[in-house]
């Protein structure tokens, strides 16, 4: 992909959010008489040009992905006027190239302090993971808890991938629609600074094509930023297990995080104590 197709789809992409955003608030909301001949719900763009103090045409060049310069007093103004939180805002930010990106690269060789940090968390179950939710490094722990997650051998090594072709995930993952919509959130957070990179648009692709709900989900132009989260896990060898999921960035390393998975109960903590007694099972400690 060429420079200047990068920068089109880009652009398109900043349409595409700058939209779904508007759509999303209502006129009252902004303290705007509601009207009785809309078309469509939400503000209309001279509306939100009016209300962000810029011309109605660049506002309509903005959405249409012209080539226009945007400053960051102008951004700014925009990201208040849609209501933007901080994720989004951020969002807004990468797809008009108003921040230096920085990217994530794969890397050939994970630095050992990961493996360090990893092996320091168990019990706890842990996870290196990039921006598409690859697995890249996982611990024991975690390795032992979700062996058997697929009713047959996993391809994937990706946490957002395991979920939408897992048939049994729906009924593993109590609050399953809230955990894919957070992972697609958080994905289309980082696509932002990714946008025309072959792996990542590949990656979408098949993802689109494949998942209907991954597809109705990112069509909603929804960011977000990491967040701490409960997920209830109801697996086949074990009582229900709750987990309080953080995510923390790897320093050294843009664009990878580990995501933590701290027992939110008694009993679940109990669970996690056995398994590290009685630690892998013999097919995962062989590498099966």
């Amino acid at each position: 992909m060429t420079a200047s197709q990068k920068t089109n789809l880009r652009r398109s992409e900043l349409g595409a959010f700058l939209k779904a955003r508007r759509a999303e608030l209502q006129p009252t909301e902004v303290g705007l008489p509601p009207g009785n001949r809309r078309r469509t719900s939400g503000l209309r763009r001279e509306e939100v040009a009016l209300l962000a103090g810029v011309g109605v045409t660049w506002y309509t060049w903005l959405e249409q992905g012209r080539p226009i310069n945007a400053s960051a007093s102008v951004l700014d103004a925009v990201a208040r006027t849609l209501r933007l939180d901080t994720a989004e805002h951020r969002h807004l930010y990468q797809l008009a190239e108003a921040t230096p990106q920085r990217g994530w690269e794969t890397m050939a060789v994970i630095p050992e302090f990961a493996y360090q940090v990893l092996r320091a968390l168990d019990p706890t179950p842990a996870v290196l993971v990039n921006g598409l939710f690859d697995v890249l490094v996982q611990n024991a722990a975690h390795e032992n808890l979700f062996w058997d997650w697929h009713r047959s051998t996993c391809v994937h090594r990706n946490l957002l991938w395991c979920c939408v072709t897992e048939p049994n995930a729906v009924e593993r993952l109590v609050n399953y629609p809230d955990e894919v919509r957070y992972m697609v959130a958080r994905v289309r957070a980082e696509y932002g600074a990714h946008v025309g990179d072959p792996a990542w648009e590949e990656d979408i692709r098949r993802l689109l094509e494949f998942n209907g709900e991954f597809a109705d989900l990112w069509a909603r132009h929804e960011v977000t930023e990491p967040a701490v989260r409960s997920a209830t896990f109801d697996l086949p060898r074990f009582p229900a297990l709750t987990f309080a999921i953080s995510e923390l960035d790897v320093a050294a390393c843009p664009g990878l995080r580990i995501q933590v998975y701290a027992p939110a109960d008694d009993a679940t903590s109990a669970v996690l104590d056995t398994l590290a007694d009685v630690g892998l099972p013999v097919d995962v400690a062989a590498g099966a």
